[in-house]
Order: structure tokens, then C-alpha cells, then sequence
């Protein structure tokens, strides 16, 4: 080989260049239009396809198809919202995750466990508000096993009959499975028969254990969550799956994140209905741990969230209710979610407590919601955790919220 010559030109024409990156440009396009229209279809799309089409595709193309997606799956104007209760079983938690500010270690002067007085006071006052659901979550005590959350599911059922419990998650499912040494079907079946209406998606982050490892070491791993939700669903739980991205995740471990959950929905038995919702946000940096050292901080924009929520519809094609997050992106970005594949604006959220505690600062009150909702050109719809349509209560108070903490809409 002669070294003074190389066997390629090292530089290429203008015109050629030009072609070149022409050429590229349209192979591109062409691939972008095929995975959607395959999404439009139903199929289901890899990791690294979802990676290609949220790096490649436009916020308009991936809007629309989002759009056409919810039209399909939820074939009406309504966009359905609730009325719960975010309160928490105990702030004690040995899982130290570095993106949380809520937890307390065991014997801190601020730990506590909610009493029944201090749940009749809350659910009391839920009711009045016009509310049926107890969104009930706490940290990984390293004291309460399977009888402290039975005991309690069974009295506060026994004086609300009518109450329902979305409560626990996965996390805390394999919390209590290690303290109890028993399976995850046994502790379910438990939760369920004490009065457990549903498990909500808490705790999934992104299903990665490299992820997880840096941020959330003390909780399960990804591929214990899925068996959780596996485990619920054959129980005969409605669960929700959840993502909470933006920190030290890549594109490639969020589209895996979506195809993993929508394995475990493809995996349901039949007649479960297995996730009924997917309620994607971005990390909350605020005195966080993470942000501290340096490792992550939230910079997702209001196009990358929309974006999120197209990719969502687009990469869950079994999931039918997909949720934006007013509560950490605001009211503005949720309603442009609303023309991007969102068909649900989540809870006003009387009482709410984990995230607010990494900087969430928006609220809304049940009147407010609404509002939103139709200034976004759609028809407010309430309803209950299994996505059943409810009649607004007559005389529903409105909350009292505390405008000087809180951006309310």
C-alpha cells in the first residue's frame, strides 16, 4: 500500500456532500413514516425502534400519531380525571433512594406511622371533598410486615365501607415479601382479601438495574417489579405501571423500560385488566441527593414531556389510558399532552406528599381541573381507579390550597 496516497478521497464535492446528506435525510423519513405507520397499526415497536423515532421524528409527526392512538383506544372527547387522597402508611424507609427528600431514617425525630385517628381525619375529610379512593404509600420499614398493612387495610374498611384502596406498590410488595420470607402471590392474595382494590405503579423509576443501582440500590430490581405486577394480575389486582425519567437513564433504557411493561400486559390472564393506566414523569431534582452529588438534575423541557407521552401511546399499544403529569410539568404542557395521546389528567391530589418534596409545586383544585380539561377543547369526565365514569357529587366542597407555596390553576 502507498501511504503518500490514500485509496479514498479524503474530501468529497460540494454537490456530493450535499446529495449525500440529501439522500441520508430521506432514508431517514422513509424510516420515521414506516415505524409509524406500524404504530398506527398496533405493533409492537422494538427498543431501538422507539429510540429511533423519538430521536428522529418530529414533535408534530409524533403528536399526531399519539393523537390518532388515543382516538382509537378511547374514541370519545372525554378526558376523565379523579378525586383521591395521597397520604402515607409511614415516612420510614431503609431503601435511601437518592432522588427522595420524604423519607426518614429509623429512629429520626421526624419519623413517624399514621394512627386511625389520623386516617378518619383525612378520609372524613376526603369524602367531603367529594373523593372515594385512599392512595395509600409509605417507605420500607423494617418493622412492618404483612399483619401491620392487613390489620389496617381490614379496619379502615370496616369503617369505610365504601372506601377504596389503591395502595402499596411493588417496591413495598417485595419489602414485605422478604421481611415475611414468603412469595409475592401469598403476600398479594393477603393485601386483596384485607380489602386492596388496587396496586398503583409506584417505584418502577426506569427497569434498569444499571439505573437502579445509582439511584434506587435499597429497592427490588427491575425484573422483580414485572414479576410483582405479573403476580398481581393473576390475583385478580388492576395495577397502573409508572416511569419517572430525566436523570441518568439513555433513550434506549427508556424505550426498553415501555417495551418491558408492555410484556408483562401482553402476559395478563385472560379477563384481567391488568395496567389499566401509564403515568410517565420527570425526575424532581430539588435538594435531591442526585442533584447534590452532581449526578443528575431535571432538564426535560416541555417538548421532551410531550414527546414522552406520544412515544408512550406509541410504544404501548395494549395499554389503553395513558396520564399526563399536571402535577410536575404544570398546566400549559399537560394540555398540549392532551393532543399528543394523554386521555387522563390524574388526581387533584388533596393530600400529596413524596413528590411535592423534590419541588413539585402545582395543584389544582376539582373545579380547577376542569377548567383545564375544557380549555383544552375536551369534556372533563370523573371517574374511579378502574377508569368506570362517576357523576360529580352534588354540594362538593372545593379544597382551600395554599397559594403562596403552591402555583394553583
Amino acid at each position: 500500500m502507498n501511504l503518500s496516497k490514500p485509496d479514498f478521497p479524503i474530501f468529497v464535492s460540494f454537490e456530493t456532500g450535499y446529495f449525500l446528506l440529501i439522500l441520508k435525510n430521506k432514508l431517514t423519513d422513509m424510516k420515521v413514516d414506516e415505524l409509524l405507520h406500524r404504530a398506527l397499526n398496533l405493533e409492537f415497536l422494538t427498543a431501538e425502534e422507539g429510540v429511533f423515532l423519538f430521536e428522529q421524528a418530529s414533535t408534530a409527526e409524533l403528536m399526531y400519531v399519539g393523537a390518532r392512538l388515543r382516538r382509537r383506544h378511547v374514541p370519545n372527547n372525554n378526558v376523565t380525571w379523579i378525586i383521591d387522597r395521597n397520604s402515607n402508611t409511614t415516612n420510614v424507609c431503609i431503601a435511601n433512594c437518592k432522588f427522595c427528600n420524604f423519607y426518614r431514617r429509623p429512629g429520626h425525630e421526624e419519623s413517624y406511622i399514621t394512627t386511625i385517628e389520623q386516617y378518619k381525619q383525612k378520609i372524613d375529610e376526603l369524602f367531603r371533598f367529594g373523593g372515594e379512593q385512599l392512595l395509600l404509600q409509605g417507605g420500607h420499614h423494617p418493622e412492618l410486615g404483612l399483619d401491620f398493612y392487613t390489620n389496617l387495610f381490614r379496619q379502615l374498611k370496616e369503617r369505610y365501607p365504601t372506601l377504596k384502596l389503591h395502595a402499596l406498590g411493588p417496591p413495598e410488595v417485595a419489602h414485605i415479601t422478604k421481611l415475611e420470607q414468603s412469595t409475592h402471590l401469598e403476600v398479594l392474595q393477603a393485601l386483596k382479601d384485607a380489602g386492596l382494590d388496587s396496586l398503583p405503579g409506584a417505584g418502577a423509576e426506569i427497569l434498569s438495574d444499571r439505573v437502579r443501582r445509582l439511584i434506587s440500590k435499597g429497592k427490588c430490581g427491575g425484573q422483580e417489579w414485572l414479576d410483582i405486577m405479573h403476580a398481581a394480575h393473576k390475583v385478580g389486582l388492576t395495577t397502573s405501571a409508572t416511569m419517572m425519567f430525566g436523570h441518568i437513564e439513555t433513550n434506549y433504557e427508556r424505550m426498553d423500560h415501555l417495551a418491558r411493561i408492555r410484556q408483562v400486559q401482553a402476559q395478563k390472564p385472560e379477563g384481567a385488566k391488568g395496567f389499566i393506566a401509564f403515568i410517565p414523569w420527570p425526575f424532581q431534582d430539588e435538594d435531591t441527593i442526585l442533584k447534590r452529588l452532581k449526578r443528575a438534575r431535571n432538564t426535560c423541557t416541555g417538548d421532551e414531556y410531550v414527546r414522552m407521552i406520544a412515544m408512550s401511546r406509541i410504544m404501548l399499544p395494549n395499554i389503553t389510558n395513558i396520564q399526563a403529569s399536571w402535577l410536575t410539568v404544570g398546566k400549559q404542557v399537560a394540555q398540549l399532552c392532551l393532543h399528543a395521546g394523554a386521555n387522563d389528567f390524574g388526581s387533584i391530589m388533596i393530600e400529596e406528599n413524596v413528590v411535592s418534596a423534590a419541588g413539585a409545586r402545582f395543584r389544582f383544585t376539582a373545579q380547577g381541573i376542569q377548567d383545564a380539561i375544557r380549555e383544552a377543547g375536551f369534556t372533563p369526565q370523573l371517574r374511579n381507579q378502574e377508569y368506570e365514569y362517576r357523576e360529580l357529587p352534588e354540594n362538593i366542597v372545593q379544597q382551600e390550597l395554599d397559594r403562596e407555596r403552591m402555583i394553583v390553576d
